[in-house]
């Protein structure tokens, strides 16, 4: 499970032609707070975006694949808050990227580590198994830092939607 560095973006190549940037049919994203309750908001985010774009069967896959990326995030990428300053953009963000047969959730994060998996592969855990859970449900994911003006990194999941239905007379 997960990846490193080599193979950070190789979910994304495997039996699908190259995502182009450009050609993102619908995108949006969301600044979320620091604490925990930010994960339901994130949820939310989701599910109202997702029923807009008409997503259908993915949606609960792709909102517990928020969830879980973001409580990751929370968890183990921030700054202890005697280092985070108020001034800064807000530590985790969220971005929905929907193109016509995919779409990949991302969150952004200020930290540069690689994503964290629980220690345990004990399954009544009550933690531990976000990233086992978004290997799971998500058709690839992986992670990349980020370069620029931006710090941190960025962990994204691609999900593979159903063409939409043809019309026949």
């Amino acid at each position: 499970m997960g990846t490193d560095g080599s193979t950070m973006l190789e979910p994304l190549r495997q039996g699908l032609p190259p995502l182009d940037p450009a050609a993102v049919s619908s995108a949006t994203s969301c600044a979320l707070s620091s604490r925990l309750e930010a994960v339901r908001e994130a949820r939310q985010f989701a599910r109202r975006t997702l029923c807009q774009w008409d997503v259908g069967e993915r949606s609960d896959d792709i909102c517990l694949v928020v969830s879980e990326l973001v409580t990751n995030a929370l968890r183990h990428a921030l700054p202890s808050p005697a280092t985070h300053r108020c001034e800064q953009d807000p530590p985790v963000r969220l971005h929905l990227m929907r193109w016509t047969t995919r779409l990949v959730c991302a969150v952004r994060d200020p930290s540069y580590d690689s994503p964290v998996a629980g220690d345990s592969e004990d399954f009544s855990a009550e933690s531990g198994r976000g990233l086992f859970l978004v290997d799971s449900f998500a058709d690839g994911w992986g992670w990349h830092p980020l370069a620029g003006t931006l710090s941190g990194k960025v962990v994204w999941a691609l999900f593979q939607l159903p063409s939409a239905p043809k019309y026949t007379k």
